[in-house]
């Protein structure tokens, strides 16, 4: 059974930096990604970017694009490895980007340019607030 625990969230000040990890102990044959949502109470889930695991190419969508990125730690980059971890590093955050982040294995495309993805295994989910 594929298991997705997520680490790390919390609270911090505008300006300030977090990061998020997301372990997967067995990476899906069927999935080629990892991606990464943040949502809000009564907001739908929005995508924040993610990782193909077989090129390591990223994708980070608009909004966060010159203020987070996304990466796979060295030790799980084996693609002789079942086991995955994925990190979403964020700086200069501000209070907009409070919310519940979610990382998922899944189905990623690239669509004239535009990424997305179809998530299939969520993790559990990390609160991230930002204080003004």
């Amino acid at each position: 059974q594929v298991q997705v625990n997520q680490s790390g969230g919390g609270s911090v000040q505008a300006g300030g930096s977090m990061r998020l990890s997301c372990a997967i102990s067995r990476f899906p044959p069927t999935d080629n990604c990892v991606a990464w949502f943040r949502q809000n109470p009564g907001e739908k889930h929005e995508g924040v970017g993610g990782i193909f695991i077989a090129t390591g190419e990223t994708y980070i969508a608009g909004p966060v694009r010159d203020r987070f990125g996304i990466g796979q730690d060295e030790d799980s980059q084996d693609e002789d490895s079942a086991k995955k971890v994925i990190n979403l590093q964020m700086y200069r955050l501000k209070p907009e980007d409070t919310a519940m982040y979610y990382c998922a294995t899944g189905t990623c495309t690239v669509d004239n340019g535009q990424a997305s993805a179809v998530p299939n295994i969520w993790g559990q989910g990390s609160q991230v607030t930002v204080s003004s």
